[in-house]
C-alpha cells in the first residue's frame, strides 16, 4: 500500500518528467522517427526542435601527435505545447514526458502520458521496456537572517560544516544514492545551491527514482503500476528531507 502524503497547494516543482526507456527496433535510425513524430503530436504539440548529442573523441598513439574528433548526432526530438510549460521526447533510447511549472499532482497527467506513450508505441514500435524513471526537481526558497541561513529549519537532512563557529557556508553539493530493499526501486537525490538574491538562498533538490526491469511496450499496467511504485519512492524521499517549516510555505 502507497503511503499517504499531503498534497501541497503550490510545490516547488520546477520540472517533473516520466522517462520511459526502450529498445528500438533493429536497424532505425532516430532521424526516421521525426515526421512520425510530427503526424502523431501535432494537434496536441506543435512545436518541434531537435536535440543534438556532441561528442568528442580523443586517439593517442605511441610516438604521434594526439589526433581529435568531433560528431553532432541527433539525440532527440522535442514536442512541445504552444506555452513549452509540457512536451513530449522521442528519444533514441526512449521516449519522455516533461511538464514544467506550474505543476499539480502526477493525477493530473498521467493519462496524457498514457495517451502520448501509446502514440510513440503504435509509430516507434519498440520491441521492450528496459526501465522507467521520474525525476523531480524542486527550487527550495530559503529565507536569510543578516546574509546567513538556517538549513536546519528547511532541511532534515542535508550539509553540515565540520566546523560552524569558524565557517561560513557559501555553496555546497550533497549527493545520495540507494536502494529500497521491499521494491528495488533506486532513488537519488541532489542537493546544491544556486545563485541567490540578496534575502534569499536557493537550493535545488532533485529527486531521482527508477526502476530497471524488462517489460512489453503494450503493457500499460505494468508500466504505470511501476510509475506509482516510484513516485510513493519519490514522496517518501521528499517528505522525509524537507522539514514541516519548509513544507508550510507550500501548502
Amino acid at each position: 500500500m502507497a503511503d499517504q502524503f499531503p498534497t501541497l497547494k503550490n510545490p516547488p516543482i520546477v520540472e517533473a518528467v516520466v522517462d520511459i526507456d526502450c529498445d528500438l527496433p533493429p536497424g532505425l535510425k532516430i532521424e526516421a522517427l521525426e515526421k512520425l513524430g510530427r503526424e502523431a503530436y501535432h494537434k496536441e504539440y506543435p512545436i518541434t526542435e531537435t536535440r543534438y548529442l556532441l561528442q568528442h573523441e580523443l586517439q593517442a598513439k605511441r610516438n604521434e601527435p594526439p589526433k581529435t574528433s568531433t560528431s553532432e548526432n541527433v539525440n532527440a526530438y522535442l514536442f512541445l505545447r504552444e506555452d513549452k510549460k509540457q512536451l513530449v521526447q522521442v528519444r533514441t533510447d526512449g521516449f519522455s514526458f516533461n511538464r514544467l511549472t506550474p505543476y499539480s499532482t502526477l493525477d493530473d497527467y498521467l493519462d496524457e502520458v498514457k495517451r502520448t506513450w501509446q502514440l510513440f508505441v503504435n509509430f516507434a514500435k519498440p520491441v521492450q521496456v528496459r526501465a522507467v524513471r521520474l525525476r523531480y526537481i524542486n527550487q527550495i526558497k530559503v529565507l536569510l537572517t543578516d546574509g546567513l541561513a538556517d538549513l536546519d529549519d528547511y532541511l532534515r537532512i542535508g550539509p553540515k560544516l565540520p566546523h560552524e563557529e569558524t565557517l561560513i557556508l557559501i555553496g555546497f553539493l550533497d549527493q545520495h544514492m540507494a536502494l529500497e530493499k521491499d521494491t528495488s526501486n533506486f532513488v537519488q537525490t541532489t542537493l546544491t545551491s544556486k545563485n541567490q538574491p540578496p534575502d534569499t538562498l536557493v537550493v535545488i533538490f532533485d529527486i531521482t527514482v527508477w526502476k530497471e526491469e524488462r517489460s512489453q511496450p503494450d503493457d500499460w499496467p505494468k508500466i504505470v503500476s511501476t510509475i506509482q511504485s516510484l513516485r510513493n519512492l519519490k514522496d517518501k524521499t521528499f517528505y522525509n528531507t524537507l522539514s514541516p517549516k519548509c513544507l508550510q510555505q507550500y501548502q
